[in-house]
Parts: structure tokens; sequence; C-alpha cells
């Protein structure tokens, strides 16, 4: 600071002191203003405000150099804390904002994005122990996509959520062995595939790509602003607080914050995750005697089995051993099969290339534009009109924009939105919020297409947090769904506990006058917390309805004949499924649809009898406490909890309620509990109400039946607790529309009956008497 020596000292009348120049009375340029309680501040002023360059020295030891604008740390500056912990970074308004380095008083250090005094956004974390993190944050916990690097070796390149890694991802051991799968909350879930030390894994070089940067972090910088950009963009000016609100009686104020610092400041942000046990150890097959082998480069690929696994949480239930070369001409087959499918399957030539991006974003536009047009109409019941052909806005978006829309990178297209009352009224009646819906959709991580299309040629899109699909439709199903509409909307009225599909929105795209795409937007039922390790689409039928090939892909939906399980239910969970279902079939029947399904999802909980196998005695460890404060790592495997799932009385209070189309419906009663209405509570994981279809608990058990001789599969289990989410979907099918293909199925010789090609009253009573032979009460 320059030398301000030769001004007068002035002394205030609470104690303090400011030497230092003036203009008008006020503190203006060089000075310095010493607090009564020993703070110092030295540095510029301007018209009565501490703004400029200063420097900050506090009675406790910490001291803050740098920029600073109304009386606030704000802009760039390097904060010395008491512990020995160093900030140099951006602020604003007295906490991290935008990039900074902090070096911690346990020598741990974080680099990268801040957001109100968090970790948030792209960042590097060092643990003093050796270990490292590169990747995204999220409330000062690693979330998103990262790589973890062990000291011992180890490395993870995957997803990660609230510090655990969650999502698929690929493990790396330092022996040289590796494991591509999918985990949940820091737990193996689901199928993956392990390939042993000496084997010759896929190359990561899509997940570098995918992530964004390599295992030792290369390209990570070109992510994040440099620091030195960031000073020279930090504002230092703006904030306008007046002297007399700084310069009081008590000196400054708590509200400039300079001697109130929030306690987030102080947190060491980062724990050290555990890794995985060794490559191996929880293997039911096989025993590893190969030795350590660093990286991938060098490798003697000497070892030609590979090993298809299913977990669930952490519990390995299921094995398949696979020889390399099977394994990659399975992989080259399936690759061939994708492209013949992608050729085939095209809904209109639209979708070649990079179209597919110009509808999504087509999509957006549309839907923002709706939701914003509806939204501030004063909510009011429909009437017959809404429901007609009248009830349509239509606009055009021209690329350049217009007085109504907003310039744009896609091609100019029409607009239409299908009764945006009646589809306003349902979204209110499911109680989703109007901006929730229009950001899921529309917000700036766009959609996602599925990578592969329906039976019918029809494309699916994911919104970016998946409580949404979005469907193209045909016109034929178009017409079936504005003629049921009226109907549709009676009854999700007058049942709020329907299985039927939840629609939110009916819409058209026509390109160029001529190329017209029509969508759906529906509730995705899958989109829960619990991961669902099987999926299967129900029709009651036997022709046709067996998956072949490749089942072990996860996320395939099996169908009738793959399912191997039944299910034992509370009495009065029973009672009230089958009570809707043949509501919902009556309505149906009502509008003469036929061939729809009944799409379940099983999450399984891990086998109870593993409590004895895996768990040290009277010890129960949660997944929240797998993560150590001293920065060192756990060197084994979770145990899971002595029970897969209870039954509880329900508590609204207490339960984890996510937004979207689950939150509609009451809460179910179970004849175990006295016919109180219950929450199902899962040990170490969460506690959920129990809805019509949403979260419903069960026990699995598999069914007795001939194994198929193709199979290798191995189930180590007989008996599961399992959650339940179920929905009926395909209900746009008329029967007059598939009556026209029993003449073409009756010259194959095939028995009409059995392929679904019915009345609706006999495929309706077929439905539910297969549902029935699935779904049994508990003893």
């Amino acid at each position: 600071m320059e030398d301000i020596q030769g001004l007068a000292e002035n002394v205030l009348s609470n104690g303090d002191v400011y030497i230092g120049s003036f203009k008008d009375s006020l503190p203006h340029g060089k000075g310095k203003y010493m607090w009564l309680e020993g703070t110092i501040y030295d540095g510029d002023w301007e018209d009565g405000k501490m703004t400029g360059k200063g420097k900050i020295t506090w009675p406790s030891g910490a001291r803050y150099e740098g920029d600073i604008s109304g009386g606030y740390l704000h802009g760039f500056g390097t904060f010395y804390y008491s512990d020995g912990s160093i900030y140099n970074g951006a602020w604003r308004m007295n906490i991290h904002h935008g990039i900074g380095r902090k070096l911690y008083a346990n020598l741990d250090i974080y680099d990268g994005s801040w957001k109100e005094g968090i970790p948030e956004g792209c960042g590097r974390y060092f643990w003093s122990s050796g270990n490292s993190y590169i990747g995204n944050w999220k409330g000062g916990q690693m979330c998103g996509k990262g790589i973890m690097k062990w000291v011992n070796g180890d490395h993870f390149i995957g997803f990660w959520l609230n510090g655990f890694r969650h999502g698929s991802g690929v493990y790396h051991f330092a022996d040289g062995a590796y494991y591509f799968g999918s985990w949940s909350k820091g737990l193996k879930d689901g199928k993956g595939t392990f390939y042993p030390a000496g084997s010759k894994p896929p190359s990561l070089e899509k997940w570098h790509n995918f992530i964004g940067y390599d295992i030792d972090g290369k390209g990570f910088v070109s992510r994040t602003l440099s620091l030195n950009l960031e000073k020279e963009k930090a504002p230092k000016h703006g904030l306008k607080h007046s002297f007399s609100e700084k310069i009081s009686v008590t000196g400054i104020s708590s509200a400039g914050g300079l001697s109130n610092w929030p306690t987030s400041m102080e947190v060491n942000w980062g724990s050290d995750p555990a890794r995985e046990t060794s490559a191996d150890e929880d293997s039911c097959v096989m025993s590893h005697a190969s030795k350590s082998v660093k990286g991938q480069n060098n490798v003697p690929y000497n070892h030609r089995m590979v090993y298809e696994r299913e977990y669930i949480q952490g519990v390995l239930i299921q094995e398949r051993v696979k020889e390399y070369e099977e394994l990659l001409d399975r992989s080259k087959e399936r690759k061939k099969t994708t492209m013949k499918e992608a050729a085939r399957v095209s809904c209109v030539n639209f979708f070649e290339s990079h179209r597919s991006y110009y509808l999504m974003l087509n999509l957006q536009l549309g839907i923002r534009y709706t939701v914003g047009k509806i939204t501030p109409v004063p909510m009011r019941e429909v009437r017959a009109s809404d429901f007609g052909r009248r009830a349509r806005i239509v606009m055009y978006f021209p690329r350049k924009g217009s007085q109504f829309t907003p310039p744009h990178y896609s091609v100019d297209f029409h607009w239409k939105d299908y009764c945006p009352m009646v589809f306003r009224n349902l979204r209110e009646m499911f109680k989703l919020d109007a901006a929730e819906y229009m950001m899921s959709i529309c917000g700036d991580d766009g959609l996602r297409e599925l990578s592969s299309p329906g039976k019918s040629g029809s494309i699916f899109y994911l919104s970016q947090d998946d409580r949404f699909v979005i469907k193209t439709l045909k016109k034929s199903e178009l017409k079936v769904l504005l003629k049921m509409l009226p109907k549709y909307y009676d009854h999700v009225k007058a049942h709020e506990n329907t299985l039927i599909t939840k629609f939110f929105g009916l819409h058209r795209i026509t390109i160029h006058g001529r190329s017209k795409v029509r969508f759906v937007v529906m509730g995705n039922m899958f989109c829960t917390e619990l991961r669902i390790h099987r999926r299967y689409d129900l029709k009651g039928s036997t022709f046709g309805r067996y998956t072949h090939g490749d089942k072990s892909k996860d996320g395939i939906t099996l169908k009738d004949l793959d399912l191997s399980y039944e299910f034992h239910m509370d009495k009065l969970l029973r009672q009230s499924l089958f009570k809707q279902i043949s509501l919902d079939c009556m309505f149906l029947e009502s509008l003469h649809i036929i061939d729809y399904s009944l799409l379940l999802g099983v999450h399984f909980r891990a086998p109870e009898k593993l409590k004895a196998l895996l768990e040290p005695p009277a010890t129960v460890q949660h997944p929240e406490n797998l993560l150590h404060d001293d920065g060192e790592s756990s060197e084994s495997e979770p145990t899971i909890p002595p029970k897969g799932l209870i039954l509880v009385t329900h508590e609204p209070s207490s339960v984890t309620t996510a937004p979207g189309p689950h939150i509609r419906g009451r809460p179910l009663k179970a004849y175990s509990l006295g016919d109180r209405e219950v929450d199902v509570l899962l040990p170490g994981t969460a506690r959920f109400r129990v809805q019509l279809g949403v979260n419903m608990p069960a026990h699995a058990s598999q069914k007795l039946r001939e194994a198929r001789s193709e199979s290798a599969e191995v189930e180590l289990f007989e008996f599961y607790d399992v959650v339940l989410y179920m929905g009926i979907i395909d209900i746009l099918q008329e029967y007059n529309v598939v009556k026209k293909l029993e003449h073409a199925y009756k010259s194959f010789r095939f028995d009409p009956l059995s392929i679904s090609v019915v009345e609706p009253h006999l495929y309706a009573a077929r439905f539910i008497s297969f549902l029935e032979k699935v779904f049994h009460e508990l003893p």
C-alpha cells in the first residue's frame, strides 16, 4: 500500500481510528481504518466505502489481500485463515464464488469452480493421502462425471452422486483388472463385465472423450477458466454501501460480513471415497492368481476369460463365464444388428444424421412457447370445446425469429399444440409445476434420444432428469388419443390411483410444409430413486412373448415368457392393485382398446441370507458411514443391512417424495399393519410411501421351470425382497385396427387367440387372469 504517513489521525467517538484522505468529509483514496476490537483495513476508499484494492487483518490472525467493493470481499483475492488454510480466487459478497483454489489445514487441495462458498461445477480435489478426484461437483460433493484415483493405483471413471459412485462407470484395479458396470450409492448394482488381470479390456478412449479429460486430468484446464482470466474479469465496483452504514458506533456492521464469516468457509468439503475390494474377492467361481500389472500398456493378454456379473446392492447374485472371443463376436454382432435396425426403423427421413438435433430443439422451443402461453390463463374446469378441433395453438417459428417467437439455430418449422387447456389441467391434476415441467424438458442439458427405437418405428426421448418420456406417434395413434381424450380425462380425474399412462402434452411439428412429426409427452414410471434391475412388458400372451438374443444387456425389457419370478404381496396391497387394474381394463374395453401391456419394474434387495456370510457380528455398516474424514480409504465392501425392506406405519414427514407424477395418489393400507397406511423402509437407503404402482413391496420367488439349454446363467439365490413399479402402457391401439391383421396371421396358420387378436372384453379377461398368476397374496 502507498505510504499514508503524515496524514492526520482521526479518532471516532466509538474509539475506532482512521488515517487517510477525505473527500467531502468521507474517506476517499488511500486510508487505514482500525477498529477498536483490533481489525485493520488498509487500502482504497471511494466516497466513504471500502472499494478497490485492500488488505484486512483480523485479531484471530486471519487476513485478506485483494479486491473489495462496498465493504465486501468482492472480486479476486487471497484469504489466509487462522487455521492455516489459504483460499486464492474469485469472491462475491464475502463468499467464494467463481474459480478458486483452496489449501486446507490438513493439506487437502481443491482447485476449481465455487458457488456460494461451496465447490460446484468442474473441479479437482487432492487429498493429503495421495488420492485425487477430477470432475463435476454439486453442493460440495462429487456429483456428475468424474475420475477418482487412489494412491494404490486403482481408479474409477464414471458417474457420481452425493460423493458416491452412482450410475455407469469403469473401475480399473491396480493389478490390471477392469470392471465395466453400474453403481448405486457406492455399491455395484446391476449388470456388468469383469476383465481379470491379463485379459484385454475394451478401449477407455470413449470414456475419456465422454468425461472430457483423461485419467491424468489432461483437458481439464480447457473446461475451466484460468485464475488470471478470472482475476481480470472479476467486478471490482458496483456495490453501494454508505460510509455511515460501515463506520458506526460498532465499527463495520455484521451486514458487511467482515467479522461474521460463514462456517462453510472453514469446512473441508472433500471426503475420500472408499475404493473397491480386490478385483476377484467377490467372485463365486474364480480364484485370482495373476501378478500385479500397472496400467493398460505392455500387458501380456494371456487371460482369455471374462465374467458377466450382476450385483444387488454390492452383492454378487449372478455370474456367467465367457470366452473373450465370444464376447467380442457378440459385441460385433450387436453393433451390426443395431446398425441394421437403425437403417430399417426410420419413422421419417427427418431423423437422419444431425437432423434429430433439430427435432429436439424444435420440441423445446414449442413446449416452452406453449407452457408460457397457457400457464397465465386462469385455472378453470375444462369444457367440451376444449376437446374440439379448434382447441389448438398454432405458431410459425422462423429461424430469424418473429414478433412472437425467439430466433433459434434450428430450421424453420410450424408448431401445433393439441387441446392445451386439457393437458394444462392434467398436469395440474398430476401435481406438476409448470416451471419445473418446462425446465425439465427445455433446460440447457436438452433431451436424450434412446439408442434403440421402438418396434413400431417410434422414436423415444428422455428429459434431462429422466422424469418425462417423449414418443413420436403415427397419425392413427394421434387420432385414437384425441378421440379417447374426454373419457381419459374423466377417468384420470375420478381415479387418482389409475395405472394408465400419464399424458402431459400432445404436439406436432411440420418441417418445410410437408414433413410432419407428431409426439406425446408422458410420465416416466421408472424415474425412481431405486435402481430398476428387471423390466418386463406383460400382455398375458405366449405368442412371440420371449426375448431372443442377448438378455444380459442392462436396461433391456423382457417379455411374458422371460418372467421367472412370482411375487407375493400383502393382502390389502394386492386387493387394491387388482381393483384398479379391473377399473382400468373396463375403461379401455369401453373404448375398444386392446393389445395393451403391464410394464413392470423390479428393484431387488440383497438376499437376507447373505447377512450371516458377509456381516461382522452385530454390525451394520450404512452407506453414509463409508466416507472417512481423515482421508483414508476403506479396504472392504460395505455390508448389507439385516433385512431387505420393512413395512412401517405411514409418516408424511419421514418419507422421501420426489417431484413428478408419483406425487399423486394416497398411500396404500396394509393388512399386516392393521389396515393402516404404510411406508416401505429400506435400511441404509431411504423411506418411501407405498402407492399403487409405486414403491410396492413384495417377496419374489423363482418359478419352477425347465432350464433353457442355451442359457449359461447361474442364479445364486431363490428368494428376494423386491420393490415393484408398474403401469399400463400401449393404450393407443384400437380393436378395429388390429383386427385387420387377423387375416394375415391366419394365412400363416397361427391361432389368432394366441397372438392377442381378440375381442376387447376377452383380451381384458385374459390379461387380468395372467396377472393373477404372477401376483399372489402372502400366506
